[in-house]
């Protein structure tokens, strides 16, 4: 399988090139305008300069099977446009866009050329998040907080609380019919973000605060009895009278304990297999991140 790899930032180097060089039977492809940084990590993963590509029609000429996108969000809507025009099944790192507008027209123009499109919610296969669907979820509590990086509500929300809130689309045990959204920004930048979904026997609630004292995720569920928690993604602890901890195994990778690693997996195996994959489902989340960003311009206008 041919598989190109756009952008290569942050999230590409920690994350996904770990797993994308260690692919059996794969031909990786590199994309990026830096030219230092292309050859600086084709040499580190011993790649040769016929797989090293500045520019996207050079790497669009190889015939690619699949592309993986990690390029800046601000870029999104063109790259993956190209991909699909030109028949590559894509998968895309969320958000598919800033603007709700653009990721609908992604969405359907994949699915009018019946190209697979795939967004990389990574918790969605995370073990210790997916070992919670197996819990009662009557409450579901989620922070993701980080450490003096308030923001515009528009790139705090789709670049960073929309992890929170398809977490919990993917966690509560029905279909929300109550939305409620509280926010506060400072100095016309957004601070805090409050989300509550709620349905028939369920309450989810979703924070984020960016001028937390700390960078950290926590997730709490509960029901019957029981609760769970999950720690940055690597500890889980039951409470049912005595807590019991249970942490990463030592040999664990970081990529398989946050989901990243099956998360590719799933997409190439669906690819190889001709099998449907349609982003409509992630057009749901990115609908809620818009009805935050909204609420976060009109509370910052008052």
């Amino acid at each position: 399988m041919r598989i190109g790899c756009i952008g290569l930032g942050d999230i590409a180097e920690k994350a996904y090139l770990p797993v994308l060089t260690t692919l059996p039977d794969t031909e990786l492809h590199l994309h990026t305008r830096t030219h230092e940084t292309l050859e600086r990590i084709g040499a580190q993963y011993h790649l040769p300069a016929s797989r090293l590509h500045r520019g996207l029609d050079e790497l669009l000429a190889q015939g690619l099977d699949a592309a993986f996108v990690h390029a800046a969000t601000a870029a999104h809507p063109a790259l993956v446009t190209r991909l699909i025009e030109a028949g590559v099944p894509t998968y895309v790192d969320k958000p598919l866009a800033y603007e709700l507008a653009q990721a609908r027209q992604l969405v359907e123009l994949a699915e009018d050329r019946g190209v697979p499109l795939m967004v990389g919610f990574n918790r969605r296969r995370a073990p210790g998040y997916v070992q919670c669907l197996e819990q009662p979820r009557d409450l579901v509590l989620l922070q993701k907080n980080r450490h003096g990086l308030p923001e515009a509500a528009r790139t705090f929300v789709f670049d960073d609380f929309v992890h929170v809130v398809d977490t919990l689309r993917f966690l509560v045990p029905g279909t929300p019919d109550e939305v409620r959204v509280h926010t506060r920004s400072q100095d016309g930048l957004l601070a805090h973000v409050v989300l509550q979904l709620a349905g028939p026997g369920f309450t989810a609630i979703g924070i984020m605060n960016r001028v937390s004292g700390s960078t950290e995720e926590i997730l709490e569920i509960s029901g019957q009895d029981t609760k769970r928690q999950v720690l940055n993604l690597s500890e889980v602890i039951d409470h049912k009278g005595q807590p019991t901890l249970r942490r990463r195994g030592d040999w664990t990778p970081v990529v398989r304990q946050r989901g990243i690693e099956q998360t590719v997996h799933a997409f190439l195996d669906a690819v190889a297999a001709g099998e449907e994959l349609s982003a409509r489902d992630a057009l749901e989340t990115h609908e809620l991140c818009e009805r935050v960003v909204q609420v976060a311009e009109e509370d910052a206008a008052r």
